[in-house]
């Protein structure tokens, strides 16, 4: 699986920053919805402020949108930096912000949606009803965070033309909440062109400098003490992820193996109270024990099963009355037999 590398953990470890550098779409390397969600997704279950600092010509709407509304629903404190250029689509996801602050240098943008087709007329209708409803849902979006009407909006930024504003500018408008200080370009008045690169340049560097910290650390644990080089270390890396690939298919068979054992000792225990019954039963029937004594032995076959055992295989059985008055093959026992005797005499 591709991994996401524009997340970077500050050095508090409370704050994690998400890098929006580079075009918005679902095919392009550079700003992916789906990478930008599941790396999101990952570090809120870590960190409780996330910080998205933007610099992208923006791209396709519908990849913008799904990274507005993770931006928008995610449990963490999300602040917006517009470092270079929020242009487009990047404008609409730097609505999110709580707050949304911008470089003094930068710059932000709006335009109509752009978009075609190829087809019959009514493929090329159905083109323009679409590009229609989505500069009404993102008039609205802007509507929500400056104040002004969806409609002064559309009338005043989709009119075909693209609409560049500073940073004062945009503050002035509601796009923006707040100025921030930023390492000021080397020309006086930037092109958007050159800001981009600028903060595209300065990013690269920045990862960098960051693998390389990260490769130095992950070299002191005793696992990676013997990588000579980086690819030794991400050899390491993709064995440790093929281990814990297995991990869930092994917790799977711990379980199944627990819960037969659990099945088979139940049985055992079982079966062994049904033993121990019966040798107290045996017991108290041929007067080794009685139901005075009986817990004692319960206790001490509980206890010490051998030597209980052996304790009761060592009492003498008492002799009963019952055991005298056997019924004979007639079906009258002695004692019937003497009663029926002494009853004849009193009759005579």
């Amino acid at each position: 699986m591709k991994k996401f590398f524009n997340i970077i953990v500050d050095g508090d470890g409370d704050t994690a920053t998400i890098f929006l550098y580079g075009d918005i779409s679902d095919w392009k390397d550079d700003v992916r919805p789906a990478d930008i969600v599941r790396e999101l997704k990952e570090a809120e279950t870590i960190h409780k402020n996330i910080d998205v600092r933007i610099n992208s010509n923006g791209g396709n709407v519908y990849a913008g949108i799904a990274i507005f509304n993770a931006f928008l629903n995610s449990k963490a404190n999300i602040r917006i930096f517009v470092d270079g250029i929020a242009a487009s689509m990047a404008s609409v996801i730097a609505l999110c912000g709580k707050p949304v602050q911008m470089s003094k240098y930068a710059r932000l943008m709006l335009h109509s949606v752009s978009g075609g087709c190829y087809g019959n007329k009514t493929e090329l209708a159905s083109t323009i009803e679409e590009i229609e409803d989505l500069e009404k849902l993102l008039a609205a979006m802007y509507s929500a965070k400056t104040g002004m009407t969806p409609e002064a909006i559309k009338e005043k930024y989709f009119d075909g033309k693209d609409h560049w504003l500073t940073a004062d500018e945009a503050l002035q408008l509601g796009f923006i909440d707040g100025i921030y200080d930023a390492d000021p370009p080397s020309k006086p008045n930037p092109t958007p062109e050159e800001i981009y690169k600028i903060f595209n340049n300065r990013l690269e560097n920045s990862h960098k400098t960051q693998k390389q910290m990260n490769l130095d650390e992950i070299r002191k644990r005793p696992r990676f003490k013997d990588c000579a080089t980086d690819e030794a270390v991400f050899q390491v890396i993709e064995q440790l992820e093929t281990e814990a690939a297995r991990v869930p298919g092994l917790t799977n068979e711990l379980n199944t193996a627990r819960a037969g054992l659990k099945v088979f000792e139940d049985k055992a225990k079982a079966d062994d109270e049904t033993a121990k019954n019966k040798l107290l039963d045996d017991a108290e029937n041929d007067g080794r024990i009685d139901a005075t004594t009986r817990p004692t032995y319960q206790a001490l076959l509980d206890n010490d099963r051998v030597n209980g055992e052996a304790a009761l295989k060592n009492l003498t059985p008492k002799r009963r009355v019952t055991n005298d008055l056997r019924v004979n093959p007639s079906g009258e026992g002695p004692w019937n037999k003497r009663m029926s005797e002494i009853q004849n005499k009193l009759k005579k």
